[in-house]
């Protein structure tokens, strides 16, 4: 079974200290009257639900699976009493506004619950998952009636919803997508078409299912263009069971808990959801957010691949574990976590682990400012790095997920090829994260070719600002200043790549999608440099015999030493990649 203990103590360094964002709360009108303590209770009691009532349904919601009857489907025994438990934790509208029943805590809040969720049962955290994006998207999109029918009950957690994008013939290129919608008299539309992929179509944790739905009206210009979002419910007003029907589920490799539909829309009646061939633009809001969910999947999965490996190599003992000459000779096999090569990777799954924490919830705060900051100009600079860096979060985030969870496996040997060990699950579990809510190679290319290249890489400006902020104030330390000027050395280097792949660009137009995906972990690296010279200046406040302390310092000195020289490498492949690709077929 699957040991998980959300890792509070972590969390709550990067909150108080790293982001320091009680001060930063004090200077945002929506969030001034947050006690720091009240944010520690509702950490606390989401901490208690994932670790006694979600984790324990983890392994058996794996085996069990979800059932698909006759149009209908069921989810393994105990999810749906775990969500009535969310539902009346008042969970769902967490970082929801509170004239729609929310309880209007930051974002950031709302990641650390998220990052927790994942970790303890992925499959379950799936049904709910999309809902702050259906959320936002209606609150920013949908016409007065449209939310005030829905969003109150989206809020509650009375209902849940879909992202119903995938057709048979489209996948990454929605721009093939054939769903139909023809409007009607009373200003409905009747929608027909499949789906397919579809996270939580069909399920038994909530009465009504809202399907948010990508489709073509008449005349819709050929292409993306063309697109328009249709709200659609399983359940009309007067009672009536819309013509939504699921045909069948999915047999995947992992969250098998997780209910992957393909859904037949015959005729459903649907409603619009902002303006006609402007659907695109209202699903980028929920796809948004998803995204950054999704990156959290990883961190989810890297934590829960830590803990669980950190306590089989306490207890199993294999050999004797080679000692320094000033240490005493080993008179009995040891714990395996004291072998140099099971150290080297229990040592980079915590640290990455805690870096990509330090950044996933840097990303949510940045959402925070960008919503409730008291200047334009702050709002604005927090909406380009928040826009910038979340296909970075969702990329190198589930990719080390994945990675992670191989290696942690390692530390189990055989026995983690076995079904008695929770870490083989967590690794089938991680890989769908690399692919959904638009794969990392997608990712790559919109962080290069629209995020960088495609604003002259003014948002990339901002970015290095703020790492080179943590510079100054790092060589302002003393015991931080080493590390500030390696980060100032990842600075330059990333200023001069992005130079050069603009330079290349317009020599080779094909160079930087060669060359996205190595960049994208280039600066995946950066931002890791980042956050473990910024967490090292943090320390330096806490009392030298705090083991926190020496613990980040272990941590950093490891991050820099060992880790950190990727990055290198990483330049060389995005050099190198000016270098044409041969073919496959002629």
């Amino acid at each position: 079974m699957q040991q998980y203990t959300a890792p509070l103590d972590d969390i709550q360094f990067v909150l108080e200290h790293w982001l320091q964002v009680p001060a930063a709360w004090r200077q945002m009108p929506a969030y001034q009257d947050l006690d720091p303590d009240l944010a520690r209770q509702v950490l606390e009691q989401a901490a208690r639900f994932c670790n006694e009532v979600l984790a324990p349904l983890n392994a058996p919601g794996d085996r069990q699976g979800c059932r698909y009857a006759d149009g209908e489907v069921r989810t393994p025994e105990g999810f749906a009493a775990a969500y009535q438990a969310y539902v009346e934790g008042g969970w769902p509208g967490l970082a929801c506004a509170p004239e729609w029943g929310g309880q209007g805590l930051p974002q950031v809040l709302d990641a650390a619950l998220q990052e927790m969720l994942y970790a303890s049962n992925h499959a379950w955290a799936m049904y709910t998952g999309i809902a702050h994006g259906a959320y936002l998207c209606l609150k920013a999109h949908a016409p007065q009636w449209l939310q005030a029918r829905y969003l109150p009950a989206l809020v509650s957690g009375e209902v849940l919803p879909t992202m119903c994008l995938t057709e048979p013939q489209a996948g990454s290129d929605i721009g093939l997508l054939r769903c139909r919608a023809q409007p009607l008299a009373d200003g409905s539309y009747s929608i027909s078409g499949n789906k397919l992929f579809i996270s939580g179509g069909e399920h038994d944790l909530t009465h009504d299912i809202l399907h948010l739905v990508l489709v073509r009206v008449p005349e819709a210009p050929a292409g993306s263009r063309g697109l328009s979002l249709m709200l659609v419910p399983k359940w009309l007003e007067q009672g009536e069971r819309n013509a939504v029907h699921c045909d069948g589920i999915e047999h995947k490799l992992g969250i098998k808990g997780s209910a992957t539909c393909a859904l037949h829309f015959d005729q459903a009646r649907g409603w619009l959801v902002g303006e006609a061939h402007g659907g695109l633009a209202a699903m980028f809001v929920m796809m948004n957010c998803a995204r950054l969910h999704v990156g959290l999947q990883g961190l989810g999965h890297a934590e829960a691949a830590w803990q669980n490996a950190r306590d089989y190599a306490l207890e199993r003992r294999q050999m004797r574990a080679p000692r320094r000459p000033d240490q005493p000779p080993a008179t009995a096999p040891d714990p395996i976590h004291l072998h140099p090569a099971m150290r080297r990777v229990l040592l980079e799954l915590r640290v990455r682990s805690q870096g990509m924490r330090a950044i996933g919830y840097w990303v949510a705060h940045w959402l925070d400012l960008a919503d409730a900051a008291v200047q334009s100009k702050q709002r604005e600079r927090a909406r380009q790095l928040a826009q910038l860096l979340t296909p970075i979060i969702k990329a190198s985030f589930t990719e080390q997920g994945f990675n992670l969870a191989s290696k942690a496996l390692q530390v189990f040997g055989g026995y983690g090829y076995t079904e008695e060990f929770s870490i083989g699950q967590t690794l089938r579990d991680s890989r769908i994260a690399m692919i959904y809510e638009g794969s990392n190679e997608i990712q790559a290319n919109d962080l290069l070719l629209r995020k960088v290249l495609g604003d002259g890489a003014e948002a990339f400006a901002l970015l290095l600002t703020e790492l080179r902020g943590e510079v100054a104030a790092g060589l302002a330390e003393e015991g931080s200043a080493r590390y500030a000027a390696r980060l100032a050395g990842v600075c330059d280097s990333l200023q001069t790549v992005v130079s050069e792949v603009i330079r290349g660009s317009t020599q080779d137009p094909e160079y930087p999608y060669r060359a996205a995906g190595d960049f994208l972990q280039l600066c995946a690296s950066g931002l890791l440099a980042f956050a473990w010279a910024r967490t090292v200046r943090c320390v330096q406040g806490l009392a030298a015999e705090d083991p926190l302390r020496q613990e980040k310092l272990e941590s950093a000195g490891f991050f820099f030493d060992y880790l950190l020289p990727v990055f290198d490498s990483q330049i060389a492949a995005v050099r190198a990649a000016q270098a044409p690709l041969p073919f496959i077929c002629s």
